[in-house]
């Protein structure tokens, strides 16, 4: 539940619960699930509770707000790399809901990105005060394939200051073309594991040409791999080129 984050496009990783749910392709290997797994793997599956994260952990992120203004760039919060914040279990209290959002509205330095494999869920858990998106909240999906890109439609139907995607890891080619005008970010990389399934460059290479025509920040995180030092190996380059683009910086909120 790292403070600081090895993912390149988050500073610090921010899990207000555990626990989730298989729901497409992109959960086959989930390195959430087996994460959870060596602790037990009690909160993963439909009838398993969530759990929430301790006092500790949830206060530590006033100390990522405290820190954020003083480096001259706003910090990104990735929530939640062992939950879905929108996942409609059960065992999720509302109060554990209310609670983030309370921490989100506190914290104006920190830019959240909150991503979900269920975006159809989104508007049933915004805040009253939502309006046109909180100014520090970024909502993102998951695309993994074609199969899945009927999230989209979900996802930019909530108004937001970025939605972005992730596409990773990528299972197949993906045309964006009905949507892609409603986003301003996307991600994309391959998967990484000893079960990874290899992904075809032109891939890649399709959503690169997609973004560069509609002006779309387009980020290329890695290639895929059996561990993070053969990806790293690999190095990070797209034809020759490292692609690291982000959404403009959105002035801090006072």
């Amino acid at each position: 539940m790292a403070e600081n984050s090895g993912i390149e496009w988050t500073t610090h990783t921010f899990n207000p619960w555990i626990g989730c749910t298989r729901v497409s392709a992109a959960c086959d290997n989930c390195y959430a699930e087996a994460w959870d797994n060596r602790f037990g793997g009690e909160r993963w599956g439909p009838h398993a509770p969530r759990t929430r994260t301790s006092d500790a952990n949830w206060k530590r992120v006033m100390t990522w707000h405290r820190k954020a203004p003083g480096g001259g760039r706003r910090h990104r919060v990735f929530c939640a790399s062992l939950a879905d914040v929108f996942d409609n279990h059960r065992s999720i209290q509302p109060e554990w809901r209310a609670d983030l959002w309370r921490l989100i509205r506190r914290t104006p330095y920190l830019d959240w990105l909150l991503l979900t494999k269920r975006p159809q869920n989104i508007a049933r858990y915004l805040p009253e005060d939502w309006g046109n998106g909180y100014p520090n909240v970024w909502l993102g999906a998951t695309v993994e394939s074609q199969k899945e890109a009927d999230r989209l439609a979900h996802l930019t139907a909530v108004p937001a200051v970025v939605h972005f995607l992730s596409m990773e890891p990528l299972l197949g080619p993906v045309d964006l073309s009905q949507h892609i005008n409603g986003l301003e970010w996307v991600i994309t990389g391959g998967e990484n594991g000893s079960a990874y399934r290899p992904a075809d460059p032109d891939w890649f290479r399709s959503l690169r040409d997609q973004c560069a025509t509609a002006d779309v920040p387009f980020l290329f995180k890695q290639w895929e791999g059996r561990n993070q030092r053969e990806i790293k190996a690999k190095g990070r380059e797209l034809d020759g080129v490292v692609h690291d683009g982000y959404p403009a910086p959105l002035a801090a909120v006072q």
